[in-house]
């Protein structure tokens, strides 16, 4: 008798939204990581998953008895060239399951084969990405980020070929649901004005309920995934976040990060910074990122006129007029987020000015994003009595800042500094450690890297002796320049 099951609710949209998968089995399934919390939380065995089934289905060698994986269909436009057809070529959908807090989520299989939509590819991944994935997903969350969830990790005992041969890994995820953008854009391609309809009254269950009893259901679905996806871009900005490939199938309109490529922290504060080795132009640098969610929505908008109004004239204003909420909702979002890692709780109006004068003198001082924020958040920066050495080229804006700081309400500069501690972490999964977990685990077959870095970066907000390391940029030496999608 297994210990997993699995609902399929977008199994039972029709055909065009999926296609079934025939299993392509592994030679030899391993676990690395089972996130046991994560289980739990969503009301899974975990003794079940870690067993010899458990691993099985894990890697997508078998299924237990009533589990019927499934891969998604969408398109999307990758670097602003649309592609009418992508679609899961290495992911297989298992299904839902119902977590703690009463929230439906899906389980997905990620290196697993493939499918329908794989075209030429193996639909398989190799292990360093999976591990990046893994990491960041889960310090994304821990940080406070929506995100999707890395709830295991398997070696799959066999070779993928990329430039080199390299060990094969599946990651499963999960996630509330992975409607993409180009989901949306599929049906519009290919004019299915039915399946459209079908597909935004799914996401509007699954996502947005409200939104259904709105004057204009359709409407309030766009609007939704506007105001989702403008907090979540506000929230990578504060955190110094680089997606990496912002592409439309790249977009959940759950409002969760997804698909971690080549995405990666910034360091030295500069918005032209760009990891991705295939984003040649910095169409998706870390300060173009807004800008890049707004043309995203609007291909969003342009996939649904045909439910905003009968006729395309009337609907385009009406999408236009959606489309216009996202700079303020990202604005006001994105300036909250700095009042609170500068421990202001009111807003005033010469606020823009003074964040705008921090991050000047951050880039002009080659400063770490992090660390800066970090050192800020110290009781010794905030009274002025022994600054962190890290600030020591800020001492005019320290000036401005705490000026400022009197306005609020008086407070001892304890707890503006406890308070700022919150928001501004002292760890996140630094790129050269990442890279450095990466190469220990493919060469060596050795994860202790990778077991001691995820630790440190799902406690992000907390002092942890000894662990400096961690937190310390990279050296000149060590610095990554690129990285790669893993496909």
């Amino acid at each position: 008798m297994t210990s997993f099951s699995l609902r399929q609710t977008y199994g039972q949209l029709p055909e065009p939204f999926h296609a079934s998968v025939a299993l392509t089995p592994v030679a030899a399934p391993r676990l690395v990581k089972l996130n046991v919390p994560l289980a739990q939380s969503l009301g899974l065995d975990a003794g079940w998953l870690a067993g010899p089934e458990g691993v099985a289905m894990l890697s997508g060698s078998a299924m237990p008895e009533g589990v019927h994986p499934l891969a998604l269909a969408y398109a999307g436009h990758q670097f602003g060239q649309f592609v009418p057809r992508l679609g899961d070529g290495r992911a297989l959908l298992l299904g839902d399951v119902t977590d703690s807090s009463g929230q439906v989520r899906e389980i997905q299989l990620k290196g697993s084969g493939r499918t329908a939509y794989s075209r030429r590819g193996d639909g398989r991944a190799a292990l360093g990405p999976v591990l990046r994935e893994y990491v960041v997903s889960e310090a994304m969350a821990a940080l406070g980020v929506p995100t999707t969830r890395a709830l295991a990790a398997v070696v799959t005992g066999e070779q993928v070929m990329r430039e080199t041969p390299l060990p094969g890994a599946v990651i499963a995820r999960v996630a509330s649901s992975h409607i993409r953008v180009g989901t949306f854009q599929f049906f519009a391609a290919r004019q299915d004005r039915a399946g459209l309809r079908t597909l935004a009254d799914y996401a509007i269950a699954r996502h947005y309920p409200d939104a259904a009893h709105a004057p204009a259901p359709y409407l309030a679905l766009l609007e939704r995934v506007i105001t989702a996806q403008a907090d979540l871009v506000a929230q990578w900005m504060l955190k110094g976040f680089i997606h990496g490939v912002m592409n439309t199938d790249n977009m959940a309109v759950s409002g969760e990060t997804i698909d971690y490529g080549p995405c990666a922290f910034m360091e030295q504060y500069d918005p032209t910074t760009v990891f991705s080795f295939i984003d040649e132009r910095g169409r998706y640098a870390y300060g173009n990122q807004p800008s890049m969610a707004l043309w995203n929505l609007t291909r969003l908008a342009e996939a649904l006129l045909p439910l905003l109004a009968e006729d395309e004239e009337q609907a385009v204003p009406v999408a236009q007029q959606a489309l216009a909420t996202f700079e303020p909702r990202f604005q006001a979002t994105y300036l909250a987020g700095l009042r609170a890692k500068l421990g202001l709780k009111t807003a005033r109006p010469d606020d823009t000015a003074l964040f705008r004068s921090l991050l000047e003198t951050m880039q002009e001082a080659q400063a770490d994003f992090t660390q800066t924020f970090r050192a800020l958040s110290s009781e010794g920066a905030v009274s002025g009595e022994g600054v962190p050495e890290l600030l020591a080229e800020f001492g005019p804006w320290l000036a401005r800042w705490r000026q400022r700081l009197a306005q609020e309400e008086a407070q001892p500069a304890s707890d503006h500094a406890a308070a700022m501690r919150c928001v501004n972490p002292a760890y996140i999964p630094r790129n050269h450690l990442v890279e450095a977990m990466i190469k220990a685990a493919v060469e060596d077959e050795d994860f202790s890297r990778f077991e001691a870095l995820l630790a440190v970066c799902t406690r992000p907000y907390e002092d942890q002796p000894g662990m400096e390391v961690y937190a310390r940029p990279a050296q000149a030496e060590e610095r990554v320049r690129y990285t790669f999608c893993g496909t």
